[in-house]
Formats: structure tokens, C-alpha cells, sequence
């Protein structure tokens, strides 16, 4: 069974969902925020308990005490896209990488690069796997599913964009 949460966030309301880890835990399938909300089945169950450690890191992240996440995780994907998410992984907050300089640590050919940015465009697990990250080559913010004023956001409060004078 499906279990979910919601916490409050800078970046609005986070939807958590995950299956139980049989330690009253979770291992986290989606982390969705506004704008690219995951729809609540009414299948699944709210156990705000059994996230308490993702919503603890996720907290410690936006306070700036944290910058990885430590957390059981169980997307669903295809080979291909767990292997774009797991290279989401390795690229360090505060930092920035292309589609380009992603497709080449890979091994994906230029024919594949749309394939690429439709499995980073799959990545359910927003924020956690930090797709966010990713950026055009011209240092130009391209899609991300909860919208580019998101990203941005994210990429301010990592440090690796200077805050917009407004």
C-alpha cells in the first residue's frame, strides 16, 4: 500500500508518497511540489509518522543545514531512466550541469539526448533527486516539472544562481 504526507515548504506544499520499509519507515516513490502535484489516489494511506525522516532532512535542507538526502528510495522507471536519476545523484549542491554534460557521462549519443531530458522530465522525485540541477548549455533555465520559477528558486538556495533583484 501506498503511504503519503505533506509538509510545508519555502517552495509551497510537498506531496511525499512511499511504500513502508518494514521498520515504520518509508522508501520514498515520489516527491512532488506545486505545480507537479502527484494526484492522492484514495487508495493509499496518510501516515505522517512514517516520513518523519524525510520530512526532517527535507526541513534541515531548506533551514541550509543539509545539502544531501540519506533516504530509502523507490522510484518507478525504466532502466534507462533509474540510470538518468541515479546520475542526477552525483551532481553536488551548489552546483550546475548540462543536458549535454549529463548525456556524455552516460554514454548517450546526441540522437539521444531528447530521451534524456524526457527521463529527467520523468524524475518523481523532485528535489530529492536533483534534476534541478540540470541546465541548458547556454546557462539558460529549461523545463523543470514544477515550473522554472521553482528551479530557480532551488538553484538560489543552493548558491549556485545569484539572487534576482526585483
Amino acid at each position: 500500500m501506498k503511504l503519503y504526507t505533506t509538509i510545508d515548504s519555502p517552495l509551497g506544499e510537498l506531496l511525499l508518497v512511499g511504500t513502508s520499509d518494514n521498520e515504520g519507515g518509508v522508501a520514498l516513490t515520489a516527491l512532488s511540489m506545486p505545480g507537479k502535484h502527484t494526484p492522492v489516489s484514495d487508495a493509499w494511506r496518510r501516515d505522517d509518522a512514517a516520513f518523519a525522516e524525510p520530512a526532517a532532512q527535507l526541513r534541515a535542507y531548506f533551514a541550509g543545514d543539509r545539502r544531501t538526502f540519506d533516504l530509502a528510495l523507490a522510484p518507478e522507471g525504466t532502466d534507462f531512466q533509474q540510470k538518468v536519476w541515479r546520475a542526477l545523484d552525483t551532481i553536488p549542491y551548489g552546483t550546475t550541469t548540462t543536458y549535454g554534460e549529463l548525456a556524455t557521462s552516460l554514454d548517450v549519443p546526441r540522437e539521444g539526448l531528447r530521451g534524456l531530458g524526457a527521463a529527467i522530465g520523468a524524475n518523481p522525485l523532485l528535489l530529492i533527486r536533483p534534476c534541478h540541477r540540470v541546465i541548458g548549455a547556454d546557462g539558460g533555465m529549461r523545463g523543470y516539472a514544477a515550473g522554472v520559477e521553482q528551479k530557480q528558486a532551488l538553484l538560489t538556495h543552493e548558491g549556485a544562481l545569484q539572487p534576482m533583484l526585483g
